[in-house]
């Protein structure tokens, strides 16, 4: 019988079979919004490619967390190729994990690169809100939390600044649009408030 599920829902299908941190879930979802985002910018783009792609980049890191052939993203992107996934889609995916040494050579790696540490300081700066709402998060804000080097500590200021630098765009025109992208998601990235300690 013949796949009739879009390439995103197998995407997610497979991302949650291997990831079960929720943390995780939504960080591959919040990278999810934001290259749609520019997917739609670009007369050329196949929106649903680029949606896997970002939905599937960190699937495999929950199970193989190790830096190396054996680990993310290299055992990941074996198991994609071994199901016959798409060639931009793994050399995308390769690409976003400088370590790896692949190029980013299409508009697709270099986006997916360019959005992913900056989703993870976004959703941190949002976290730390007393409302926990994305509605109310501006880029001033991020733009001091960006400065302070003890904040999100794991999130790498070189990658964001390179990614923007790849694309072509201004660093903090490039923030307010993953930024916007990620407001217009916020109930799935658990960013809407909903969550917010209550008293």
């Amino acid at each position: 019988m013949p796949e009739t599920r879009s390439m995103r829902d197998r995407a997610y299908a497979k991302m949650t079979e291997w990831t079960e941190s929720e943390a995780l879930r939504r960080h591959m979802l919040a990278v999810e919004a934001a290259v749609v985002a520019y997917a739609r910018q670009e007369p050329d783009a196949d929106e649903d490619l680029w949606a896997a792609t970002a939905v599937l980049h960190d699937f495999d890191y929950e199970r193989h967390p190790d830096v190396g052939e054996d680990g993310h993203p290299f055992v990941g992107v074996r198991h994609l190729r071994d199901e016959g996934w798409p060639e931009p889609l793994c050399e995308a995916i390769l690409g976003h994990a400088d370590f790896a040494g692949v190029p980013r050579a299409t508009r697709l790696a270099k986006v997916l690169y360019a959005c992913d540490e900056i989703t993870g300081l976004i959703t941190a700066a949002v976290l730390v809100r007393p409302d926990r709402n994305i509605a109310q998060q501006t880029v001033k804000s991020l733009k001091k939390k960006f400065k302070d080097k003890a904040f999100a500590r794991g999130v790498a200021r070189d990658d964001v600044r390179r990614g923007a630098e790849e694309l072509g765009v201004d660093l903090w025109e490039h923030v307010g649009f993953v930024l916007a992208a990620m407001q217009e998601r916020a109930g799935p990235l658990g960013l809407d408030g909903s969550e917010a300690p209550s008293g």
